[in-house]
């Protein structure tokens, strides 16, 4: 804000530092090219030489002759010249060059206009468009440093209203995910509590039966297989607890919010296409859209764009840099989406997995991942009742949005 102020500090400094030197300069060419009253004047006096009457009406700057025998020839406060034409004295009174001085006077309510236009427009910036920004300029700190319960004041500005809006919803959302986050911990930490005392009493079991047959307590056979059985029962309650553990550690762990709504097919493939154009050009490889119908989709215009971009990314990462195809197809009240590259190095027998959580392929190479970004695909997908596939077909990799149409 306060470099701001002092740009428009400098502006105005240089601006009367300009209209000084023009004024200045505009002057000095105007006091050399004032002659026209000299000429005027030698017209005059070529005009009493020639015994002709000297009519004032034919002169811009003459404004009147008088002769020797007028008492004002030297006492008038005008401005005049004396000439001696054919022995007698003429007084010749002329004004000042009006053309000259109002060159200069609108020259000056031009500058006057420029600077107060470029002034105006400078204040505007500064109040629309500076201040606000400078309001807004510690939200993303504050929203880094975790400072997420403070909701962010709305703003009329056209400049920054839906920006503010925008933060005010990424700020809302990232305080949501870190309460699930504390949720699911609790949720973790409460059930690895209570499976690992739960484990405790099968576990003390099998250590007291396993102690009294190294120490040859059961010396009767049958209490031996009795005390073997036992351990093979307690081992088992272990197992199931451990299975219980993990399907509570593998159970889904992020949740997705949705908005569906009609949408046309042909804004989300121009998003699309006008996202990865420029992308794939840069790294050689063709974009192609095939022909097809528009019509309305029911999903959410954001998601559905997020599940499109995550299956292109990995077009790009894991297909050989030719060809990116998308076509369009439809099946009852179903559009079909299907993104294709070639290139396709995955074996067919991991293709099953390529939707679970975490999972990567054989294939990633050095490439950098988490393995989420197709299972987030599927639950996007399933949380709009539409669906995703993939298919392998002669070395292209072949991954289809179902998703559904408005009626």
């Amino acid at each position: 804000m306060k470099s701001y102020d002092k740009i428009i500090a400098l502006f105005v400094l240089a601006f009367a530092v300009i209209t000084g030197a023009a004024n200045i300069f505009l002057h000095m060419n105007n006091t050399n090219n004032t002659g026209l009253f000299k000429v005027e004047v030698n017209r005059v006096v070529q005009e009493l030489e020639n015994g002709n009457e000297v009519a004032l009406d034919n002169y811009q700057t003459i404004a009147g002759v008088s002769d020797d025998q007028n008492d004002r020839l030297f006492n008038s406060e005008d401005i005049y010249v004396i000439r001696e034409v054919n022995g007698r004295l003429y007084r010749i009174e002329y004004k000042e060059d009006i053309q000259s001085s109002g060159i200069l006077f609108h020259a000056n309510i031009i500058l006057v206009l420029i600077f107060l236009t470029t002034f105006g427009i400078l204040l505007y910036i500064r109040q629309a468009i500076i201040k606000p920004f400078h309001k807004i300029s510690e939200i993303p700190y504050m929203l880094a440093k975790g400072n997420l319960n403070l909701p962010l004041k709305e703003t009329k500005s056209r400049y920054f209203g839906k920006f503010i809006w925008g933060l005010d919803m990424l700020r809302e959302e990232l305080e949501r995910s870190r309460q699930q986050e504390f949720e699911r911990a609790k949720r973790e930490k409460t059930a690895m509590l209570s499976i690992s005392h739960d484990i405790k009493t099968p576990l003390a079991a099998i250590k007291l039966y396993a102690k009294a047959i190294a120490d040859n307590l059961y010396s009767d056979e049958e209490k031996q297989r009795a005390s073997a059985e036992n351990i093979s029962i307690k081992a088992d309650e272990i197992e199931r607890y451990v299975r219980e553990l993990t399907s509570k550690l593998n159970s889904d762990f992020m949740v997705f919010h949705t908005e569906p709504e009609e949408v046309y097919l042909s804004s989300v493939l121009d998003r699309i296409k006008a996202y990865y154009s420029e992308k794939l050009r840069s790294l050689g490889t063709d974009l192609v859209i095939e022909n097809y119908t528009n019509c309305l989709l029911f999903c959410d215009p954001e998601r559905i764009e997020e599940v499109l971009q995550n299956i292109m990314e990995n077009a790009i990462k894991y297909g050989d840099g030719k060809t990116i195809r998308i076509d369009i197809s439809e099946e009852e009240d179903c559009i079909l989406i299907t993104v294709s590259n070639s290139g396709c190095t995955l074996p067919s027998t991991e293709l099953s997995h390529i939707f679970d959580s975490f999972w990567r392929g054989s294939n990633v190479g050095n490439q950098g991942g988490n393995g989420l970004g197709l299972y987030i695909c599927r639950r996007l997908m399933n949380e709009m009742n539409g669906d995703i596939f993939a298919q392998i077909r002669n070395d292209t990799m072949r991954v289809t949005v179902v998703c559904h149409k408005f009626s």
